[in-house]
């Protein structure tokens, strides 16, 4: 009786209690993680976790000759991308320029949507802007640079370029490991700025079923490391190539010129497709998703896009937080090539 009495009078643990219940709660804190970690390897997506769905942004952009940099802009301050955020920042934009023919806007990001770009960063503050690009498929980049018209932009705007096919270089690990690459060479570039931007084109694509945001990145690889036209890079996959590019880098911002697009037997063969629009985002798999589904593709089905889900980001559509038009409003079907194997089975 006195001992009952005793032990219900007593407030609070002992020392010994507290340190049992903790080593018991570590335990089981452990246990849960490891489920989860084994389970949900790329983590809950939203709206199960604590964190904001990865946004994209459409704005219709019906031609070239529009204040471009406006909707840029805006699209930017959707995105919760602020002044402070850009202020004294340096900003790589990394374009698509593959091949040129004169007076076919619908191969290279156009070279308006390079200035609007310049400027819509400068506006907000920052330190320096350039442009860079390791051109895939010649290896003369000035004549690239000219027939494309973006040298005019450059020289006019007195934008600085840089040639990564030929710039000093640095390696890494490449700890995503899609592909059986031991490492990753960059050029040094890359560490000399704060932000990359892919400047990306919406076309379909002979290998990869399309190319935007995401494949864009192949053109950071140095052509003196990895060949022309990345002959390395398509040996060893051309989708998971693009997961470690992607993973190794991870960009701050991508845009997608999809004001005139490219149907059909891309990235250089196919026609032109009208889009009307600029699709920007902060993750680039859901950004290259809501533009592979304007396009009539279904993201699920592309190799790369499915393989960066969940751990590079989603590309479910429940959990892409929209912002602009919506993808209904906009979307216009993309030609597909049954002969094409990248092709087949794609279409939404």
């Amino acid at each position: 009786m006195d001992h009952q009495d005793k032990t219900s009078d007593r407030k609070g643990w002992t020392r010994r209690e507290f340190i049992y219940c903790s080593l018991a709660g570590a335990v089981l804190g452990l246990s849960v993680y490891q489920a989860y970690r084994r389970f949900f390897p790329g983590g809950l997506s939203w709206p199960f976790s604590r964190a904001e769905p990865a946004a994209t942004f459409i704005v219709r952009a019906p031609r070239y000759q529009m204040n471009l940099a406006s909707l840029i802009l805006r699209g930017l301050k959707e995105l919760g991308i602020t002044p402070q955020e850009i202020r004294g920042k340096r900003i790589l934009l990394k374009p698509n320029l593959v091949e040129t023919r004169i007076g076919a806007e619908h191969i290279n990001t156009h070279p308006l949507v390079v200035r609007a770009a310049v400027e819509a960063f400068l506006h907000l503050g920052a330190a320096r802007v350039l442009v860079a690009e390791g051109i895939g498929h010649r290896r003369d980049s000035l004549l690239v640079l000219e027939e494309s018209g973006l040298a005019e932009v450059l020289f006019e705007d007195r934008i600085p370029f840089v040639d990564l096919n030929y710039d000093t270089v640095y390696t890494v690990a490449n700890t995503h490991r899609a592909t059986r690459m031991a490492t990753l060479t960059f050029p040094d570039t890359l560490k000399q700025v704060d932000w990359i931007v892919s400047l990306a084109k919406m076309k379909t694509h002979h290998w990869a079923g399309v190319t935007l945001s995401m494949k864009n990145l192949f053109g950071v690889m140095p052509g003196s490391y990895y060949g022309w036209p990345k002959n390395v890079l398509h040996a060893v996959g051309i989708d998971g190539s693009i997961l470690d590019i992607n993973a190794a880098l991870k960009p701050q911002l991508a845009i997608v010129d999809g004001i005139l697009g490219m149907e059909g037997d891309g990235p250089i063969m196919g026609t032109p497709k009208s889009a009307g629009v600029l699709v920007m985002g902060r993750n680039l798999p859901a950004l290259d998703a809501t533009c592979a589904r304007i396009m009539g593709i279904n993201p699920h089905r592309l190799g790369y896009l499915a393989g960066a889900a969940p751990r590079l980001g989603p590309i479910r559509e429940a959990s892409i937080r929209q912002l602009g038009e919506t993808i209904a409003a906009v979307s216009t079907p993309f030609a597909l090539i049954e002969a094409i194997p990248a092709h087949r089975g794609i279409r939404l």
